[in-house]
């Protein structure tokens, strides 16, 4: 069970859209300073925020595994044993065994640890700028797949995007109603991905007039969407938002 000060802290990490870990220790052998059901919040960087899950034998590789969860979105297992153990088995520290990470427990009292990792991240943001009829389609489309959609202004120059610690997808449709500054507000933004819905002829005009460099132009995917011969608004939304979806899975672990 989650303990008050342990709650506490995920909501105000979720009310931020901080990324975080809840380590918990699910198996110990012989002497552990935490028993199975302890549990712990772990930072981006590390840090243990709240709760307990031992000493410092075991809290550099529950640092290591809850930033690569947070990298790659995926939980981890890690395993902590004794070297006699780890000799017995053939195993040596920092290796991938049988879906656990090993780990080595320097610590006099020899006991033997498993510790599931699981990373908490923030919603994607999708960032839609402009009211056209493939806005309004994609607002729609895009509901089921997890985005917290967010429409700043019907106006697109509407001011900058706040800063994220999350993953942002910003696509303008704003089909000739102030695409340049919608642009602006686009590459000004950390967005992970960005999608024009207009022709490369377009864009490459608009491009002309923005003072930025061609690596800066080159994170704006024009025309925005995957080539499956789009026609209406609907099917034009449909394009982007699987591009969306090829974008953000790019480099994930295949299981």
């Amino acid at each position: 069970m989650i303990s008050d000060t342990l709650n506490t802290a995920t909501h105000r990490l979720n009310a931020a859209r901080t990324p975080y870990a809840i380590a918990t220790v699910i198996r110990t052998v012989g002497a552990t300073a935490a028993k199975p059901g302890a549990r712990a919040l772990i930072l981006a960087d590390g840090t243990i925020s709240e709760g307990w899950i031992g000493g410092g034998c075991v809290r550099g590789a529950v640092a290591r595994a809850a930033q690569s969860a947070l990298a790659e979105g995926t939980p981890r297992l890690i395993s902590i044993q004794p070297d006699e153990d780890l000799t017995a088995q053939g195993l040596t520290p920092g290796e991938h065994h049988q879906g656990r990470d090993i780990a080595r427990n320097g610590c006099p009292s020899k006991g033997a640890m498993e510790i599931f990792v699981e990373p908490v991240l923030p919603r994607p943001e999708l960032v839609i700028l402009g009211a056209s009829p493939v806005a309004l389609a994609l607002a729609t489309l895009a509901q089921p797949f997890g985005f917290d959609i967010t429409t700043p202004d019907t106006q697109p120059d509407s001011g900058p995007l706040p800063a994220a610690n999350h993953a942002r997808m910003v696509v303008i449709a704003t089909q000739g109603a102030g695409d340049l500054d919608a642009l602006r507000t686009a590459l000004a933004s950390d967005a992970d991905y960005i999608g024009f819905v207009a022709s490369r002829r377009k864009f490459t005009t608009l491009a002309a007039r923005l003072d930025a460099t061609p690596e800066t132009l080159a994170r704006v995917h024009s025309p925005a969407g995957l080539a499956i011969n789009a026609v209406t608004p609907e099917e034009i939304a449909l394009s982007i938002l699987a591009q969306i979806v090829q974008h953000r899975r790019q480099g994930q672990r295949q299981t």
